[in-house]
C-alpha cells in the first residue's frame, strides 16, 4: 500500500515538489532494493540464456563432425554420453596413438631389412597393396582368382592392421572419449629385422623406447595401460626372452613392467592372459560382400576328389614325430591322400594357387604342430572349404576364441597326436567313420566361417559382413571394458 501510494504521489505532479521524504534511510533501503531487483533480472536472463543454448546444443551435437585425425578418417564426438542412443560410436571409440615414424614407417622403410635369404621375394613386394602384396591373376582366366586375392605374406597383420584401423568408423582425436588405445607399433617386423643378431640389447632396444615414450604420455597414465592393444604379426612367445643370454630366441618386450598392461593381438597366443589369438593373413582380401559370397557359393560346387591332404615337410628335430607319421600315413593311403612336400627344391608351398588347389580339391586338411602349435595353413584350409584336422587342442581351440565356434566338433576333426604316434588311430580309418551327412554338414560350417577369418579390403567396406578384424575390434572392446569395471590387474 504505502508502495502503491508513492507511486501515484509520484505521477500526480512534479515528484520533487510533491513528494516528501520525511525519512532519508528509507529512501536509501527502496534505492537499494531497486538495484538488486535489476542485477537479479539480468542474472537469471543470462542464467536462461545459457541453459537454452545447452539444450539445444545438446540435441545437436551428436552428429557435429570434427576434422579427421592424422590417420585420416573422421573422427565424431558424442553428445549425450550417457545415452548410447544419441551416438553409434558409443562404447566403440578407439584412439590411435600417433608414435613416432621408427617404430613403424621407418621399420618398413628400408624393407631389405626384413628380408629374408628363404623369402619367396623381397618383403617390398609384400608391402604393396596396404599390406596384401602383389595382386594374383588368374591363370587362363579362372574366374576363381577374378577378385580380391593378393600373395600375402603371413608376417604382414601388423601393417594390414594398421591400414585396416585407419579406416575404422569410430576413431577419436580426443583420448578421454576412447574406450581403446591402440598403439600401431610393428612389434614383429622390427624384431625380423634383428632376430638372428646375437646382439639381445639391440633386439630389445625399440621396445623398450616405446615403454619409455608410452608411459610419459597422459592416456597411459588414466589406466596404467590396460586400456591399449597392439597387434603383432607373430606368435606371442617371440617376445618373451626370459635370459639375456645370446642363445636365446625373441626378444624382452612383453615381459617389460609397462608392456605386460597392454593387451596384445598375435596369430598364436601363449601361456599370458593379455596375449589373444587373432587369424593370420590369408590370400583372400575382399572389397565387397558379393567377392564373398561368390567365393563361397564356388566352393559349395567344388568337387573334391581327395579324401584328405596335407601341405608341410617333415620335422627331424622336433619333438615327437608327428609329421614324419602323418606323411608316410598319406603316402600309404591308396591315393585318397594328397601330399604336397615343403621341403622340395621347387618348394610349391609357397605358391598361393598350387595351395588353393589342394586345399580345394579335398575333403579334410591336416594341420599338425608345425615350428609352433598353430599353422597358417589352418585359414588356408577354412578359405579353400576343407575340413580342418588338429592333433593338438592348441593348434586352434584354445586359441581364436574370438573368431571359431566354440563347439569345435562343429567345423573340425580333432585325433589324438599321442594316440597317432602309439599306433592306436590311424587317419585313413578315423576319417571314413564319418559319415557323408555329418561331413556335409561340417563343410558347411567351414564355409559359413570364411568371413569371420579374413581381412577385408581397407580401401573398401564389407557392408554386412563381420570380417577378422571387426570381430577383433569387438573383442578388445569388451575385454577392456571388462577389465575397466572389475579393476582387474593383468
Amino acid at each position: 500500500m504505502k508502495i502503491h501510494a508513492l507511486i501515484t504521489q509520484f505521477f500526480a505532479g512534479n515528484p520533487t515538489r510533491n513528494l516528501s521524504w520525511k525519512h532519508q534511510s528509507r529512501r536509501k533501503n527502496c534505492s537499494n532494493q531497486f538495484w538488486f531487483v535489476l542485477l537479479f533480472s539480468i542474472v537469471m536472463f543470462f542464467v536462461l540464456l545459457c541453459f537454452n543454448h545447452l539444450f539445444f546444443l545438446e540435441k545437436t551435437i551428436g552428429s557435429v563432425s570434427f576434422p579427421g585425425n592424422s590417420t585420416g578418417s573422421a573422427t565424431y564426438f558424442p553428445g549425450k554420453l550417457k545415452n548410447s542412443s544419441k551416438d553409434s560410436c558409443f562404447g566403440r571409440y578407439v584412439y590411435v596413438h600417433d608414435l613416432p615414424k621408427r617404430f613403424n614407417e621407418d621399420v618398413i622403410k628400408d624393407c631389405q631389412l626384413i628380408t629374408r635369404p628363404t623369402d619367396r621375394f623381397s618383403m617390398c613386394k609384400s608391402l604393396e597393396n596396404s599390406g596384401f602384396g602383389p595382386r594374383i591373376r588368374g591363370s587362363n582366366g579362372s574366374e576363381s582368382w577374378k577378385n580380391g586375392w593378393f600373395s600375402t605374406n603371413q608376417f604382414m597383420l601388423e601393417v594390414i592392421f594398421h591400414n585396416r584401423i585407419k579406416k575404422y568408423d569410430c576413431l577419436t582425436n580426443y583420448s578421454t572419449l576412447a574406450s581403446a588405445v591402440f598403439v600401431p607399433y610393428y612389434a614383429g617386423l622390427d624384431l625380423r629385422r634383428y632376430l638372428w643378431r646375437s646382439d639381445v640389447s639391440t633386439r630389445d632396444s625399440t621396445g623398450i623406447d616405446l615403454v619409455d615414450w608410452l608411459t610419459r604420455k597422459p592416456e597411459w597414465k588414466r589406466n596404467l595401460g590396460k586400456d591399449h592393444f597392439l597387434i603383432s604379426g607373430r606368435i606371442a612367445r617371440d617376445f618373451r626372452r626370459k635370459s639375456d643370454r645370446k642363445s636365446d630366441w625373441g626378444s624382452n618386450f612383453r615381459l617389460l613392467p609397462g608392456s605386460e598392461n597392454m593387451t596384445m593381438l598375435t596369430i598364436e597366443s601363449g601361456s599370458s592372459k593379455n596375449d589373444v589369438a587373432v587369424p593370420y593373413p590369408t590370400y583372400f582380401h575382399p572389397s565387397t560382400n558379393f567377392q564373398v559370397h561368390e567365393w563361397q557359393q564356388f566352393l559349395r560346387k567344388q568337387n573334391r576328389p581327395h579324401l584328405f591332404s596335407f601341405a608341410g615337410a617333415r620335422r627331424s628335430k622336433q619333438k615327437g614325430p608327428i609329421r614324419a607319421e602323418i606323411i608316410n600315413q598319406c603316402q600309404a593311403s591308396n591315393k585318397l591322400c594328397n601330399f604336397l612336400d615343403c621341403a622340395s627344391s621347387s618348394n610349391k608351398c609357397d605358391d598361393p594357387a598350387t595351395l588353393m588347389n589342394l586345399f580345394r580339391n579335398s575333403i579334410f586338411c591336416l594341420q599338425p604342430p608345425g615350428d609352433s602349435l598353430t599353422r597358417r595353413s589352418t585359414f588356408d584350409s577354412i578359405l579353400s572349404g576343407c575340413i580342418p584336422v588338429f592333433f593338438h587342442p592348441g593348434s586352434a581351440y584354445t586359441q581364436y576364441v574370438w573368431h571359431l565356434p566354440k563347439d569345435h566338433n562343429k567345423y573340425s576333426v580333432l585325433i589324438s597326436g599321442k594316440d597317432l604316434r602309439a599306433g592306436k588311430v590311424g587317419i585313413k580309418q578315423r576319417l571314413q567313420q564319418i559319415s557323408k551327412d555329418e561331413e556335409q554338414a561340417m563343410r558347411e560350417e567351414v564355409i559359413k566361417l570364411i568371413p569371420r577369418i579374413l581381412y577385408g579390403d581397407p580401401r573398401s567396406r564389407l557392408d554386412t559382413i563381420g570380417d577378422a578384424f571387426d570381430l577383433a575390434i569387438k573383442g578388445i572392446l569388451k575385454r577392456i571394458e571388462m577389465l575397466t569395471k572389475e579393476n582387474i590387474k593383468i
